[in-house]
């Protein structure tokens, strides 16, 4: 959660919201990293977890991610939850609840989805307060700017 954490710091540079996310092998090393990248690049894809997913794949030379660990700041989207659903994710470990649009057990709970042809283990609320804080600071901090 470390690197996760790291990663959702890094995009406060570029105006996107602090979400952080890298994905580990099993052996634990991480082989995708990745950062909010929706402002920076314009791209409605560009969530932590997809970045990450993405940069994981190429490193493996294929889209299955059998066996990999994704850890990311803030509980999935439901577009996230689907990518790493797809990718074949074996564990999901997340920071913060997303009450808003989560898709893990707050909204919806795309990943436990039985009609789905796979299901990773899930890890919620690992340095919840680091990642929620980080978030309610930079929403704080945006609001101050727009009044």
């Amino acid at each position: 959660m470390t690197l996760a954490l790291a990663e959702a710091r890094a995009a406060l540079a570029t105006g996107d919201v602090p979400v952080g996310a890298v994905v580990l092998d099993p052996d634990g090393a991480a082989i995708g990293r990745g950062r909010n990248t929706r402002e920076r690049d314009a791209d409605p894809t560009g969530h932590a977890e997809v970045v990450a997913l993405r940069e994981a794949a190429a490193a493996r030379g294929e889209w299955r991610l059998e066996g990999c660990t994704l850890v990311v700041t803030l509980e999935p989207c439901t577009m996230c939850a689907g990518a790493l659903v797809g990718a074949r994710i074996g564990r999901l470990v997340f920071g913060a609840w997303d009450e808003k649009a989560g898709a893990v057990g707050s909204l919806w709970d795309v990943v436990r989805d039985r009609r789905l042809n796979h299901r990773p283990e899930v890890v919620a609320g690992v340095r919840a307060e680091e990642s929620s804080r980080l978030l309610r600071e930079f929403f704080a901090s945006q609001r101050t700017v727009e009044d």
